[in-house]
């Protein structure tokens, strides 16, 4: 059982970290918010959990031990994999996902690519006794729910026009990435992640 690894970045493709440690590269699938800061040849450590399936072995790493409890809490929820785990992780912090589960705002979960809303539903409901005593943070939570309304709402309207979820979700996520820290509401947003998108004649080759 492998807990951790401290070693140097070898290389990084998408949440696919190759770590080196002591000459040998272990293959480390790491949330995006983490991989996205790495650099190659830097140190790093690893709180990591190995995943054993019938014909495939995967480990999974985190940059704290608290990333890697909530981690296995994840994929505690039936419907939710190691992966879709991981994407929960890659998208929203700790104190986020605290927050939506308190809230019962399973809109947070949805704008995660892979998890649906019965998923979603599953995911607030099943962690509740998790964060039994966690105390929301106030101004900070309504402004995370407005602002997942927000995005879910732009979601809904894609799907409307013929938009797969999935390429629904990733023009609503670039266009909020274009747009920084600039706040946006509906309409600025449906309208950028539709330039994104492309003419609607398009969507066909996306389906």
């Amino acid at each position: 059982m492998i807990a951790s690894l401290r070693g140097t970045v070898f290389s990084r493709a998408g949440s696919d970290v190759v770590l080196e440690v002591g000459g040998i590269g272990y293959l480390v699938l790491v949330p995006d918010r983490l991989a996205q800061g790495l650099s190659i040849g830097e140190s790093l450590l690893v709180h990591t959990a190995m995943v054993v399936r019938d014909d495939h072995v995967a480990l999974f790493g985190f940059d704290s031990p608290e990333e890697l409890q909530i981690f296995d809490l994840l994929r505690g929820v039936s419907g939710v994999g190691p992966k879709s785990a991981l994407a929960i992780l890659g998208h929203l912090s700790i104190n986020e996902i605290s927050d939506a589960v308190v809230s019962e705002n399973d809109g947070a979960f949805r704008m995660v690519s892979g998890i649906g809303p019965k998923t979603a539903k599953l995911l607030v409901l099943s962690l509740q006794g998790a964060f039994a005593g966690y105390v929301p943070r106030g101004p900070e939570v309504t402004r995370s729910s407005s602002e997942e309304a927000i995005h879910h709402s732009v979601v809904d309207a894609l799907t409307g026009l013929g938009w797969q979820e999935k390429v629904a979700r990733d023009g609503v996520k670039q266009a909020l990435e274009d747009a920084g820290d600039d706040p946006v509401d509906a309409a600025s947003l449906l309208r950028a992640a539709l330039t994104i998108l492309g003419p609607q004649g398009n969507r066909e080759a996306r389906l």
